[in-house]
């Protein structure tokens, strides 16, 4: 049978080729759709780093003086360690993204300090104040990108149960990197860890001997002070009692016949060797010319005696003002407050005890008083003369 109109119009071999022809841009329109639509999904989800994995590794050193015990967060920003460039949809080239460590900051810088670095819990404990520790990037081309980091902290030694600030870090580091790649920023940010503990290394090593801060122990030296070249002070001695001419005062007014001006003080010298503070203080127990005085027809012995035993009274204070420091827990960590408040108890206890000596003896009247208190004063005195 034959088809004429078919066969005029419409060749088979016609339609092989239309279908070529047509199957082929078909074909071409479809990888088209294909590749725009790829496109699209890429601009639309830009490539992004992986959460940053601190690669552990033994630090290039090993600590002498000390061990880290504990690391704790101190950031105020704890959402991210990294804000990094990520290439962007257009026309804007690169967004920020704000990149954390794998497993988060504080336990990713934790367990590479710990692992890093040797524990030997014979050394000074240190606990590590983490404040800042972050990567911030900014564009600084078409596809170049610049990285700033930031390193923060403080370093704290522990002794007696009690924390001593001792030490602040702050460093960090910059780099370069292309916008398609983050390779660098995990070394650098590594390294800027580390140079953190190797500062906190070297300085340990440098002042283990010489600072108070690192000290271990302290050991209290006591002097007098007696040398009497002072034209307005006489400076207890026992070789150097009170005479009237040393009563150069202007007499008050009131029915007392004389009046003594004691006084104590010590000052500090302090020198630190082998980690320990050796502090030297020096007693002085003295009386002002100026302030103490005598009336015309009173110099005699008796009175003389009575003034001689307030200045006596104020030597035992002072000497018991040495044994109640002695008899303390002195550390490194409050020596000083101890001896402030031990300082100020004595005074205390001299304004009392002048007194009560004072009242007893009717300020000397008492004749019988005043002897009892002559041998109180005499054999206290005598007891601490025997230890020295």
């Amino acid at each position: 049978m034959q088809y004429p109109i078919l066969d005029k119009y419409i060749r088979p071999s016609s339609v092989f080729r239309l279908l070529r022809i047509w199957g082929f841009k078909f074909l071409f329109v479809l990888v088209l759709i294909s590749l725009l639509t790829s496109f699209q999904i890429n601009k639309q989800v830009p490539a992004k780093p992986e959460p940053i994995r601190l690669r552990n590794e033994s630090i290039a050193f090993t600590p002498k003086e000390f061990y880290i015990a504990d690391v704790v967060d101190a950031r105020k920003d704890r959402k991210a360690i990294a804000y990094l460039q990520i290439p962007g949809i257009a026309p804007a080239p690169s967004t920020l993204q704000p990149i954390d460590f794998a497993g988060g900051g504080l336990v990713a810088v934790k367990q590479y300090i710990k692992q890093g670095l040797s524990q030997n819990l014979r050394l000074r404990p240190v606990l590590v104040r983490l404040k800042s520790c972050q990567v911030n990037e900014t564009m600084v081309g078409k596809d170049r990108v610049e990285g700033k980091i930031t390193v923060v902290m403080d370093f704290d030694i522990q002794h007696n149960g009690k924390t001593l600030h001792t030490l602040n870090y702050q460093g960090g580091g910059r780099y370069l990197r292309p916008l398609q790649d983050w390779s660098i920023t995990e070394p650098t940010l590594r390294r800027s860890i580390t140079d953190a503990l190797v500062y906190l290394n070297t300085w340990m090593n440098r002042e283990a001997d010489h600072s108070e801060k690192l000290a271990t122990g302290v050991k209290i030296i006591f002097k007098d002070y007696n040398l009497n070249n002072d034209p307005d002070t006489v400076f207890y001695a026992q070789n150097r009692p009170l005479t009237w001419k040393d009563f150069r005062g202007q007499p008050q007014p009131g029915r007392f016949a004389a009046a003594v001006l004691p006084g104590f003080a010590f000052t500090g010298y302090k020198e630190i060797s082998n980690g320990i503070i050796y502090l030297t203080l020096t007693v002085k127990v003295y009386m002002v010319r100026d302030g103490s005085w005598v009336r015309e027809g009173a110099r005699n012995d008796y009175g003389l005696n009575h003034e001689q035993k307030h200045f006596d009274l104020v030597k035992i204070i002072a000497e018991r003002f040495k044994q109640n420091i002695l008899k303390e827990k002195i550390t490194v960590e409050d020596y000083n407050n101890i001896i402030s408040a031990q300082y100020f108890e004595t005074l205390r206890e001299i304004s009392w005890e002048q007194k009560q000596y004072d009242d007893e003896s009717g300020h000397g009247v008492d004749v019988a008083a005043q002897e009892r208190w002559n041998h109180r004063i005499e054999e206290e005195l005598q007891r601490f003369i025997a230890k020295q």
